[in-house]
């Protein structure tokens, strides 16, 4: 059975621990079995001990000169003295030494737990953040929103995984965004493509049909002509903008003039019935781009203005400089965005106009995206839509 990552972790600082303690008390047994006087020293010291007393009580003191028995009883007072003197080391040592043994147990003890304790702690303060972390790697597989950012004790470099680890979901999941809204989009422009190229077919056929029977019409079949001619004309733009939405720019990128472009689409999209104000910083940067996309998707842009003002009242378009690139903004001051439409306003086929397709603002988006821009849509004060393109200079 295989042990969890806490458990191994404990085990292993347990060892650590436990390991200096073990030797300290191997050392000191084998010192104390060094340095403590054996059993059989002491049983010899016994012997002499007897064997002394023997003979001073064998021999006939009666017989020795006085200097004789005075020396025997020196000698017989030293050595009872001796023998007591070793008997009493004997037996200090004993308890000296058991007792040092003892004080040696209960320190290893308590170092043996101190280090359970803290093996424990140190385990849980490092299998914790990487049990956690191992979990988020299972929340970013199953493409799952990561837990709150709550606040945690523990080592900072734990934390400054975790903010990385949270950093790397949130690309990952912006990329898989990105990577979704792409596929989206190409299929979107195949259809496009596809579409376009089947109601272009009938469409010839039909506008010369329709231009023959004009010239041999009666005044009462006029009105059903000019009804063809409309609808065949409104067909044939919707063909366009499918065409223009499946197109991808063609040739290599040349400087766009984005003050030049501004200013014909302020004279040539805005009807009369409408003011248009101009504010253009004389120091615009250059884009590096294709023009024609370009003018379309502003154009695009400046027409939805003027639809959702039903032309009247006025536009403004403003363009400045800014972070090394350019930033422009066309105000209308019409109805504004419906909040159901505020968050697809630029998908293809999302309209809130009545016979529009949809396609105007997200061919806008697609020109804006490959010209590594961004496009977004703001609410203008007092009322109305404020479209904002931000692109790179040159």
């Amino acid at each position: 059975m295989r042990l969890a990552f806490r458990q191994r972790i404990l085990l292993v600082l347990i060892c650590l621990g436990a390991a200096p303690t073990a030797v300290a008390i191997l050392g000191w047994a084998l010192t104390v079995r060094s340095t403590t006087p054996a059993a059989g020293a002491l049983r010899a010291m016994e012997d002499v001990g007897a064997s002394g007393r023997t003979l001073i009580q064998t021999l006939d003191s009666t017989r020795l000169s006085p200097p004789e028995r005075r020396a025997l009883t020196d000698h017989a007072n030293k050595l009872n003295s001796a023998l007591g003197q070793f008997q009493r080391v004997d037996t200090f040592g004993r308890y000296y030494y058991a007792g040092l043994g003892l004080v040696v147990l209960l320190v290893g003890a308590a170092f043996l737990y101190a280090s359970v304790r803290l093996g424990g702690h140190l385990s849980r303060q490092l299998s914790r953040p990487i049990e956690e972390l191992i979990g988020w790697t299972g929340h970013i597989r199953r493409m799952e929103a990561l837990p709150p950012d709550l606040p945690r004790r523990g080592a900072p470099e734990f934390e400054a995984l975790r903010t990385a680890l949270r950093q790397m979901a949130q690309a990952i999941e912006q990329g898989r965004a990105r990577e979704i809204e792409a596929e989206r989009l190409r299929a979107f422009r195949e259809t496009a493509r596809r579409v376009a190229h089947e109601m272009r077919n009938p469409l010839t056929p039909i506008r010369l049909a329709v231009s023959q029977l004009s010239r041999s019409a009666t005044p009462g079949q006029q009105e059903a002509i000019e009804v063809l001619v409309a609808e065949s004309g409104r067909l044939e733009q919707l063909a366009r903008e499918f065409t223009d939405f499946g197109r991808l720019p063609e040739g290599p990128a040349a400087p766009v003039d984005l003050a030049e472009l501004l200013t014909g689409l302020a004279r040539t999209s805005v009807p009369p019935t409408m003011r248009i104000r101009l504010a253009l910083d004389p120091a615009l940067p250059t884009l590096l781009g294709h023009y024609d996309p370009l003018r379309r998707a502003f154009g695009n842009i400046v027409r939805n203005a003027v639809e959702a003002c039903d032309a009247r009242g006025e536009i403004e378009v403003a363009a400045r400089a800014e972070d090394g690139g350019v930033r422009v903004e066309i105000r209308d001051h019409g109805p504004g965005v419906p909040p159901e439409l505020a968050g697809r306003l630029f998908d293809p086929y999302v309209t809130g106009k009545s016979g529009g397709t949809g396609l105007g603002l997200a061919l806008a988006r697609q020109t804006v995206e490959m010209h590594q821009g961004a496009i977004a849509v703001e609410p203008t004060p007092g009322g109305g839509a404020t479209f904002v393109v931000r692109m790179r200079g040159r």
